[in-house]
């Protein structure tokens, strides 16, 4: 398989059509050990206009020049192929999304893409009191949000500068504009919001919302508070029984990587998302688009197949579907923290979670 090698550790894949198979066209995409990937993350920027701890080191984060990122026009064809190759969901992530150029218009042209159903987006929110009814307007079915504290002044220190009366204006917004289910995100980490759980998981207590927990994950820039700061869905499942009583346990797709619960009472429903302590790869259906045009296998690895180079070397759709089938295919089972394998190519930033 022809690699070179960025940063001296981690292959960048290419497809050569010589000497990779050609996958039939009529089924949707599999993979190696037969799971159907369908769900593409789709990273608009690797920009931010927060600095979130536990997302980008305090300095020397290093921006991809703008020349190097996928125009619209690139996005567009890319994404056609992929949902030729059996993509059916696409997430619009960042860094920040809603500072994409033309992000409403990227939106409806995604939307009319044959294939593609279902469109949502993870935003800070800081832009979404202007961006939500547009972006509803334009096609977009539902957002998550990152709100990891209810306290403006942690709010402000956790996310290095961000405004917590903003964020919470983009959510009533985006609830008002109909992307529904609202989804909450905290990135939980101890000593930092852990004592904080127990409020935020109130707000589904009257709202029909989701709010979801996750567990800090490993990768580069942060992997120190990572570290130190994991903490186990399993005991924060037992800090909330504690306070509200059992949970109730609900049914969930396989492909979910959120395993949800509802307080006794409540109109919403509570998720945790275990990627550290409770691996879900066996039901992964996922893969990433770096902003520079590179298909990111697994989260937590470092393999790469680059698409950037073959659309600017002139590939076609029909093309573009063999290489992304082929990246499927190759897609690794999971990731490889319990070996001591840790993701040293990309942080959260570029990657979108």
């Amino acid at each position: 398989m022809a690699a070179n090698q960025l940063s001296g550790t981690t292959p960048i894949i290419f497809y050569d059509p010589a000497r990779h198979p050609r996958y039939a066209t009529d089924t949707p995409a599999l993979d190696q050990y037969g799971r159907r990937i369908d769900y593409l993350r789709v990273s608009l920027t690797d920009r931010c206009n927060m600095r979130c701890v536990y997302c980008m080191p305090a300095v020397g984060v290093q921006f991809a020049p703008r020349p190097e990122l996928l125009t619209n026009e690139e996005l567009l064809l890319v994404i056609t192929a992929a949902a030729r190759a059996g993509f059916r969901k696409l997430r619009l992530t960042g860094g920040e999304p809603t500072l994409r150029h033309d992000l409403v218009n990227l939106v409806r042209e995604l939307k009319r893409i044959p294939g593609i159903e279902h469109i949502a987006m993870t935003t800070n929110a800081l832009r979404l009191r202007k961006l939500a009814q547009p972006l509803r307007e334009a096609g977009l079915d539902r957002v998550n949000i990152s709100i990891d504290t209810l306290d403006p002044l942690k709010f402000r220190m956790i996310t290095r500068g961000g405004n917590l009366e903003e964020v919470w204006a983009g959510i009533e917004a985006a609830d008002a504009a109909g992307l529904h289910p609202i989804k909450l995100n905290a990135v939980v980490v101890r000593g930092m919001n852990d004592d904080e759980v127990v409020r935020l998981a109130g707000l589904t207590l009257e709202r029909p919302w989701e709010f979801r927990f996750i567990e800090v994950m490993p990768l580069t820039g942060v992997a120190g508070l990572a570290e130190e700061g994991i903490v186990a869905s399993a005991e924060l499942i037992a800090r909330l029984e504690q306070h509200y009583g059992p949970l109730e346990e609900i049914g969930h797709a396989p492909s979910d990587p959120a395993r949800t619960y509802r307080l006794p009472g409540a109109k919403g429903v509570i998720g945790f998302i275990s990627s550290v302590s409770d691996p879900f790869c066996a039901t992964c259906n996922r893969m990433r688009l770096t902003a520079d045009g590179r298909l990111h296998l697994c989260l937590l690895r470092d393999d790469e197949v680059d698409l950037r180079a073959a659309v600017r070397g002139g590939a076609s759709v029909a093309d573009l579907e063999q290489i992304i089938r082929h990246a499927v295919y190759i897609k690794p089972w999971g990731h490889g923290l319990p070996a001591g394998v840790k993701p040293t190519l990309r942080g959260m930033s570029e990657l979108g979670g």
